[in-house]
Parts: structure tokens; C-alpha cells; sequence
């Protein structure tokens, strides 16, 4: 039988582990991504925010003030919760995600970018498919690298105990 004093001495279990690896990978990535794209586009952060909302209000959301802009933030935190979660549980079953985690990280900010600007995009309230010049285009891909290489690296942090 476990005393509390050999529970604490294994440390958090690997649920925790995972939930905390989806939590701080999602929220940072999600923000700085809110940063990068204020960068690119040269527009406000809160601006951008009433963008991501547009996802589900449509161009109202530009027109919606603080509302919007604080759904534009929740709504782009669980964006980035979720994709850090796809990446988590693929990675408790494919080990080489976490050992080989940088390499991990770009691939998947690809995988990110694609999804995002091609599908995402396409079935949100915007409909319309991601469109870029070949510098946005760079910028953008270079933004969704950063996403992936965060997210892979809070997953190698917190999981390589489990």
C-alpha cells in the first residue's frame, strides 16, 4: 500500500503531467501566436482577437468591441489547447515525439498551418481559404513552426517523467 510519503516521492502522476503539458503548451503557443500575428499583419493584438472570433460570429465580430475581443482570446486558448491535446496523446503512444521533440515540433506546426489555413479556415463563419503573398506566406508558416516547436517542447518537459 502507497503512504502519502512514497506518493509524493513518485511525484504527479502522468495524468497531471499530461494536463499540465496541454495546459501551458496551448496557452503560451495560443498566445504568442496572437502576438505573431499582431507582427504580421501589423494590426492591434485586440484587433486580432475579434478576427478569431469572426471564426464563429462572422464580420460582426469586428464590429463587437470587448465582447468580441475577449471570445477572440478564450476561443483562440482552446484552439491552442486542443491542438497541444492532439499532440500530447499522440505522443503518451509515440514515444519518438518527445525524444526527438524539435524535429516534432516543426513537423507539426506544418501540420498546424495546413489544417488552420485550409480547412479550419475554409468551415469557419469567414469562409475562405488562407490567401498569402510569398513573404505572408513564410511569416505565417514560420509563426505555425514556433506553435508546434512550444507545444512539442512543453510535452517533452512534462512528460519525460511519465
Amino acid at each position: 500500500m502507497d503512504t502519502p510519503t512514497s506518493v509524493a516521492a513518485r511525484g504527479p502522476g502522468p495524468g497531471w503531467r499530461a494536463a499540465s503539458a496541454i495546459l501551458f503548451g496551448g496557452l503560451i503557443a495560443g498566445t504568442i501566436d496572437i502576438g505573431a500575428a499582431a507582427l504580421i499583419t501589423g494590426l492591434d493584438p485586440s484587433r486580432i482577437q475579434q478576427f478569431i472570433a469572426g471564426g464563429l460570429l462572422g464580420p460582426a465580430a469586428l464590429q463587437g468591441g470587448a465582447y468580441t475581443m475577449w471570445l477572440g482570446l478564450f476561443l483562440q486558448w482552446g484552439m491552442g489547447m486542443l491542438i497541444a491535446a492532439i499532440f500530447v496523446f499522440a505522443a503518451l503512444r509515440l514515444r519518438w515525439l518527445t525524444a526527438r521533440w524539435f524535429l516534432a515540433g516543426l513537423a507539426y506546426g506544418v501540420v498546424v498551418f495546413v489544417v488552420m489555413n485550409y480547412v479550419v479556415l475554409p468551415l469557419s463563419a469567414w469562409h475562405r481559404v488562407g490567401h498569402f503573398t510569398p513573404m505572408s506566406f513564410v511569416w505565417n508558416l514560420l509563426a505555425m513552426l514556433v506553435f508546434g516547436l512550444i507545444v512539442s517542447f512543453a510535452t517533452r518537459h512534462y512528460l519525460r517523467k511519465a
